[in-house]
């Protein structure tokens, strides 16, 4: 295996350089192209020959990369060097030009979800091939659309309206300042910081972060809470009442291509296995010398030193990992690699965090990490390269469904997580394995209960708004399903009480975590199918190379995976217990 070294990636391969006269001449060939796609705009009426829309779908396809192309390149030059004023200049630039050609093509969007009957969709339909659950699924959710001045209405609104609330959530909570004592002086911290303080191997630290965050968000609760009661009286107003879905968390569903009944079974079974987590808290008190543990330390680390490695060796042990797991797989994730499509270097300017951004079937994907040595990078090298190869195991599909729905988008990154876990499980020390499943369950709590019950929360309060809760009664519902979800496993500091106040996705995105629990364990839980039958990677492997090209329970039903059963979610749950017993015996 060639040896690999930190460094930055190579986007020749998406766009000219930017400053180039070759790049004008892109940017000037799409435009040609989208004045020859609006002269198809004739074309477009209920006898439209099957030949001349896919010859127009084509066209959509071509623009949708070069425009996907021209965008990528934009920002990840930005993500690479975010203090250059001309990249700054530039991706502002390329986000007005892909705005103005989206508008421009908008008519076809439209006219394939209203303008045409439903006897002649079917017809052409009968040709759809990888696009026919797309296509199907554009005009289902039409279903849901209104008349064009109502959604111009609507869009006015919003400007004015819900989104102006959303943006004074953002602007009000940013200017927080949050102070704690930090060896005998007092130290100011913003939002990201403080949390951050919630990992520290300093327990009064932990203690002191949560406190203040709670404090002052306390403090603003009946401001938070009023905005949250807009935004959730708007939600319903507009998409249950006048777009007529079954129920706020339906909108959800329909955009997750998911069926309520499948949801409401995630929700249920993580509810019965609460536990689960509650035995986990218990043996990780005994670890960090606690007898009882508060809330306020879930998320201590079991070790204060983290072991390292050189990136060339965690290059390594993760594609053997993934080699031991599956050839092609590690063929795919070297493949990122290979063609300098990893930008691993930390430096001054650069993103933080870590992505994999997908350009176009014919592109392979880019990733990003910020590689220090540390085990938890590993671990985001494996996960980002498992996003990687997802998009490359559906790189047959177009461009419109290479993209996996959002139940399905963690299932490649966190496999790879569990396969890496599994290696490096096998020539651990004792400590090791203690951290490396500490480090696991952990994030599973994060991912799974934390995510469901923040739903089963939102469900509660979407109801109770639209009956007339005040704020207060807001905050009782959040801390009794706190109470519910920790039982006496942990000691509940009645401050958590406002905790929900302070989680953007309750105000931006209403009903969108549950997705979170949905794909980590249906992970877990297709991982329990590998470990039984060792075959099950091709099925794996037909899962991931569908992309978004059919609905997911369908696809899932292929593979022997009932997500609408509760047994096949409990297999999660027990692999999730089995860990926890490990713990307890090591």
């Amino acid at each position: 295996m060639k040896e690999y070294s930190l460094g930055t990636w190579d986007l020749s391969c998406l766009a000219p350089h930017h400053e180039s006269s070759a790049f004008r001449e892109k940017l000037k060939e799409i435009e040609e192209k989208v004045d020859e796609f609006e002269k198809k705009k004739s074309l477009l009426k209920n006898d439209i020959p099957s030949e001349d829309f896919y010859g127009i779908v084509r066209l959509c396809e071509e623009l949708s990369e070069e425009m996907s192309k021209i965008g990528h390149y934009a920002h990840l030059l930005f993500a690479s060097d975010t203090s250059n004023p001309k990249v700054r200049s530039l991706l502002a630039k390329v986000d007005e030009f892909n705005a103005k050609i989206a508008n421009k093509t908008l008519f076809f969007n439209l006219w394939w979800k209203k303008g045409i009957d439903e006897q002649n969709a079917q017809r052409l339909l009968r040709d759809a091939g990888q696009l026919r659950h797309y296509l199907a699924r554009q005009r289902e959710l039409a279903r849901y659309a209104l008349s064009e001045p109502e959604e111009k209405i609507i869009n006015i609104k919003d400007v004015t309206g819900v989104g102006f609330i959303r943006k004074l959530y953002d602007q009000y909570t940013e200017r927080f300042v949050f102070q704690i004592t930090v060896d005998g002086k007092k130290k100011k911290f913003l939002k990201p910081q403080i949390v951050s303080l919630f990992h520290s191997p300093d327990p009064d630290k932990r203690r002191a972060a949560y406190r203040s965050l709670l404090k002052v968000y306390g403090a603003n609760e009946d401001v938070l809470g009023e905005i949250y009661r807009t935004v959730v009286l708007d939600w319903k107003n507009e998409a249950v009442d006048l777009r007529g879905y079954d129920s706020p968390i339906s909108v959800r569903n329909v955009l997750n291509d998911v069926s309520d009944e499948t949801v409401e079974t995630l929700l249920n079974v993580c509810r019965k296995n609460r536990t689960v987590f509650q035995r986990y808290f218990k043996a990780k008190a005994k670890l960090l010398g606690m007898k009882k543990m508060s809330r306020y330390h879930i998320y201590a680390p079991i070790s204060a030193e983290e072991k390292e490695y050189p990136f060339p060796e965690a290059v390594k042990l993760v594609l053997n990992a993934l080699k031991g797991f599956s050839p092609e797989i590690a063929e795919l994730a070297e493949k990122v690699l290979r063609e300098n499509h990893l930008d691993s270097q930390v430096r001054k300017g650069k993103r933080g965090g870590a992505f994999c951004a997908t350009a176009s079937p014919s592109i392979t994907p880019f990733v990003l990490v910020n590689y220090t040595g540390k085990q938890s990078d590993v671990f985001t090298l494996a996960h980002e390269l498992g996003h990687a190869v997802h998009s490359l195991l559906a790189a047959d599909k177009s461009i419109l469904v290479q993209h996996a729905p959002l139940p399905l988008a963690e299932l490649a990154s966190i496999f790879s997580e569990m396969v890496l876990t599994e290696r490096l499980y096998e020539t651990a020390s004792r400590e090791e394995k203690v951290y490396l499943i500490a480090r696991q369950l952990d994030d599973m709590y994060a991912t799974i209960m934390r995510q469901a019950y923040f739903t089963v929360f939102e469900k509660d309060a979407h109801k109770t708004i639209a009956e007339g809760a005040t704020v207060n009664e807001v905050s009782d519902i959040y801390y009794r399903n706190l109470k519910e979800q920790f039982g006496t496993a942990l000691w509940l500091p009645e401050n958590f009480r406002y905790e929900w106040t302070y989680i953007p996705h309750f105000y931006h995105t209403p009903f969108y975590t549950y997705a979170y629990s949905f794909g980590n364990l249906l992970t877990v839980a297709v991982y329990q199918k590998y470990l039984k039958d060792r075959t099950f990677v091709n099925q794996y492997i037909k899962i991931l190379s569908a992309g978004g090209s059919e609905n997911p329970e369908e696809l899932l039903k292929k593979a022997d995976i009932n997500v609408k059963s509760e047994q096949f979610w409990q297999t999660g749950f027990d692999y999730i217990q089995k860990r926890t017993e490990e713990l307890e015996k090591l």
